[in-house]
């Protein structure tokens, strides 16, 4: 027999008993639908993530005040710090110093409110973060200089006051003072949302913060990727002598290196995405011993028509492959039916908000190959037993068989 018309029997085989054949795949079908999604959802984690991380700047620095409670003595950050870390004869990896100030504000507009977190900035920080104007224009020097009562607001914060409306050029109240939207960020996403905004860092420190020296935060970026180590190493240095921290004594700063939390948020990721799809392979197993106990029936069933086919030549490797192709047949049948489940429930998905971050299911090609190839296989593993005993029958026995 050959390949086609081995095809040709194990449609015919499956299409015969219809019913039999969808609940011996409805193992398979569960299998893949879940394993597809359950990875789909967690590479849409991870790429969310990753874009969050390039946003903040991939080999960005973010140096704050240390929360270790074993460091006894913190000297908070100052702009006079962000100043000496700007000098290129003690630190010349680091190319742009960005000191910012945060707290939490409520924006109001007409009869529209929002809670959200305000950040006082410098222009420079936009080549560090990763904010692209959308409408209208970006804090400039001159607003920072001049104290300016402007602000520019995050996408949800603009579509929670304004809607569709345009927001540049209309004044919203933050904490009860007057200001003028500059500015709207294109939507960003990630750990904080876009429920933020953006004003001057002077303006920051004298309406909201009560004026001072202080900074919550300050960004560094290295002249190029291969000095992230050097910018540490620098910025290290400078800061211990200016926080007059002794030899052996902890640093009273905390410095969040980019790549490293980034390359942590993969590999944690990718080993929740690998547990998710382990999850979701115990019902291909279960499947698979569906398939198998489906297999060594039918080779019951049709003891007689293999007698039959053995007594007018057919040999054992034309009944070992015709049972196997059946049992691929059934299993990728059924892995076809679960991949167009979890695509279709990946779509209906659509966005799906964890917190403040937005994760899309992504189905790759790779995945869809897997998911394909891993039902296919469950199927041959599974048949192998049920093809190995149709094809070892005796064919006189077979046919005495009733």
């Amino acid at each position: 027999m050959s390949l086609w018309e081995s095809l040709k029997s194990a449609w015919q085989a499956i299409f015969s008993n219809k019913t039999r054949s969808f609940l011996t795949m409805l193992g398979i079908v569960i299998g893949v639908c879940a394993v597809v999604l359950l990875v789909s959802l967690g590479q849409g984690f991870q790429v969310s993530m990753t874009t969050t991380f390039n946003n903040m700047g991939a080999s960005a620095l973010y140096i704050s005040t240390s929360t270790d409670k074993a460091v006894t003595s913190v000297r908070p950050l100052t702009l006079d710090d962000a100043e000496a870390l700007q000098d290129k004869t003690v630190a010349p990896s680091i190319s742009v110093v960005s000191p910012t100030l945060s707290s939490r504000v409520t924006v109001q507009y007409g009869n529209n409110s929002a809670s959200v977190q305000a950040t006082g900035v410098k222009p420079v920080i936009t080549e560090i973060r990763n904010y692209q104007v959308d409408q209208g224009r970006f804090i400039t020097d001159q607003d920072v200089s001049a104290r300016s009562n402007v602000i520019v607001l995050g996408y949800q914060t603009a579509t929670d006051l304004f809607g569709s409306e345009s927001a540049v050029g209309k004044s919203v109240r933050v904490q009860g003072s007057k200001y003028q939207v500059i500015g709207t960020l294109q939507k960003m996403g990630g750990f904080g949302g876009d429920s933020y905004i953006l004003m001057p860092l002077t303006t920051m420190q004298s309406k909201l913060t009560g004026g001072g020296n202080n900074v919550q935060q300050i960004a560094v970026k290295a002249v190029n990727s291969d000095l992230v180590d050097s910018v540490i190493s620098e910025v290290t240095s400078i800061l211990r002598n200016r926080h007059y921290i002794r030899t052996g004594a902890a640093d009273d700063f905390t410095i969040t290196d980019m790549r490293e939390t980034l390359a942590s948020m993969q590999a944690t990721l990718a080993g929740f995405s690998l547990f998710m799809g382990a999850v979701g392979a115990i019902s291909l197993i279960v499947g698979g011993i569906g398939i198998m106990n489906i297999m060594l029936v039918s080779v019951t069933e049709r003891t007689r028509e293999i007698g039959i086919r053995k007594a007018i030549g057919a040999k054992r490797r034309d009944i070992l492959l015709q049972f196997l192709i059946e049992a691929a047949a059934l299993s990728l049948t059924g892995g076809l039916v679960g991949l167009g489940l979890a695509m279709l429930g990946a779509t209906l998905m659509g966005n799906i908000s964890l917190g403040t971050t937005t994760v899309t299911p992504v189905i790759s090609a790779g995945i869809v190959f897997i998911a394909l190839g891993v039902s296919i296989g469950t199927g041959l593993v599974s048949g192998t037993y049920p093809a190995f005993r149709a094809a070892r029958l005796d064919p006189i026995e077979s046919l005495r068989h009733e």
